[in-house]
């Protein structure tokens, strides 16, 4: 069960990424106010904590949570975005899955 757990603490990273991303976002594209920033800043803060949390070295957690970002923000355009992925969209998604998974879960020696 160690690979749920690490895909879940990956989904709860690439949320608070992209919440901290967007909501400065709304702020410079979409005008809303300036006090969007404070939780951005929180998100982002704990978004750098989560991915602290992975037992493995820095870099290999860096280049397989992008795979999972990636599967996230394909939701994220559908859920807040209100705009349907694409087959590709999903196909790339899943590409990326299939990446992180490689990455976080092949077998290692020594």
């Amino acid at each position: 069960m160690p690979e749920l757990k690490t895909l879940g603490l990956f989904l709860v990273t690439a949320i608070a990424e992209i919440v901290g991303c967007y909501l400065p976002y709304l702020w410079l594209r979409e005008g809303k106010t300036v006090w969007l920033l404070l939780p951005g800043i929180i998100s982002l803060v704990i978004f750098a904590w989560l991915l602290s949390l992975h037992p493995t070295a820095a870099g290999r957690v860096y280049a397989a949570y992008g795979g999972v970002y990636i599967f996230v923000a394909i939701f994220w355009l559908w859920g807040v975005d209100g705009i349907r992925p694409t087959g590709w969209d999903l196909l790339g998604a899943t590409v990326a899955l299939i990446g992180m998974a490689i990455i976080m879960f092949a077998p290692r020696g020594g």
